[in-house]
């Protein structure tokens, strides 16, 4: 009598099988780090938002005390490399836009370059004393401003 050899049950993964696991993931990954690197911006615009609103509120308080605007915003609130303490964490820099008075203001957040924002769609942000809000080198009403851009 003669005994059948039992085939070997071979254990583990085929080539074509690791290539299809590895094509997805990768067709996975395309598509999610943009949309992460884009969710990650935003947080950082908030950020910008949020610098240049507590600056513009500081601000009105200081013309509030004083009947006029301060020409020059406070250590804690710039976050600018040349004259102020720069803020690593941040990566906007606050600061006024050229030509302000005690009278009026228009505040700005620049992207720092070489950073992750400096190619961002918003660029850089602006507020004015009568809240007029700008990004990208456009104010709100102008053709071409992005209301996305101070709205998310």
């Amino acid at each position: 009598m003669r005994i059948k050899d039992k085939p070997v049950r071979q254990r583990g993964f085929t080539l074509i099988e690791v290539m299809i696991v590895v094509a997805i993931v990768g067709i996975l990954t395309a598509i999610a780090l943009p949309s992460y690197s884009e969710y990650i911006r935003r947080g950082h615009r908030a950020d910008a938002r949020t610098g240049l609103m507590q600056a513009a509120q500081w601000l009105e308080r200081a013309a509030t005390a004083n009947g006029v605007y301060p020409t020059s915003l406070p250590n804690a609130l710039r976050w600018m490399d040349g004259n102020a303490v720069p803020d690593p964490g941040k990566r906007y820099d606050i600061s006024f836009v050229a030509g302000n008075s005690n009278a009026a203001f228009t505040l700005q957040a620049i992207p720092k370059n070489p950073g992750p924002q400096a190619s961002d769609k918003c660029g850089t942000y602006t507020l004015s004393n009568t809240g007029v809000r700008g990004a990208n080198g456009k104010t709100s009403g102008q053709a071409g401003y992005d209301a996305s851009c101070w709205g998310k």
